[in-house]
């Protein structure tokens, strides 16, 4: 009887930890640059005529101009029609009640307000959500026991 193919082994493990990047549309780079480095804090890195590099906490992020790219999606979870697709941060406990207390003295709006989502239960986090410019949604969120992130509930 033939043997069935071997199953390629996972990436062994970085001798490094690799730096997130991330690349997504908008269509205006000027209102993009606006948002993240005066509502976010983020730095500008590298700039062309129709890309931006932000270092958005640590990470690369690069916002492209593209055409329109259409209507997004959403998924409901825990009562709230979450944006998809979207990226964020899964910030300290703290530091997410004081980002929710500057989003809300900026007087940022919210697509997705903030609150507790999956109260009481393995996986429990604090979560809101905003728009850029064009349309790309952010999602910053908290766990309260941060050994929980990959928790099945």
């Amino acid at each position: 009887m033939a043997q069935p193919p071997e199953k390629p082994a996972a990436v062994e493990e970085f001798r490094q930890r690799p730096i997130f990047h991330l690349a997504f549309p908008v269509d205006d780079l000027e209102a993009t640059r606006n948002f993240y480095v005066d509502v976010l804090g983020c730095r500008v890195g590298r700039t062309a005529e129709t890309w931006i590099d932000f270092d958005f906490f640590g990470y690369q992020i690069t916002a492209h101009k593209t055409p329109a790219t259409g209507p997004r999606a959403a998924n409901p979870v825990d009562g709230h029609d979450i944006p998809v697709p979207h990226f964020g941060l899964i910030m300290g406990w703290e530091d997410w009640h004081r980002a929710v207390d500057h989003m809300n003295y900026i007087g940022v709006r919210f697509r997705v307000a903030p609150h507790i989502r999956f109260k009481d239960e393995a996986g429990e986090q604090a979560t809101f959500f905003l728009e850029d410019p064009s349309g790309n949604c952010l999602e910053f969120k908290a766990f309260r026991r941060p050994e929980e992130i990959f928790t099945q509930r």
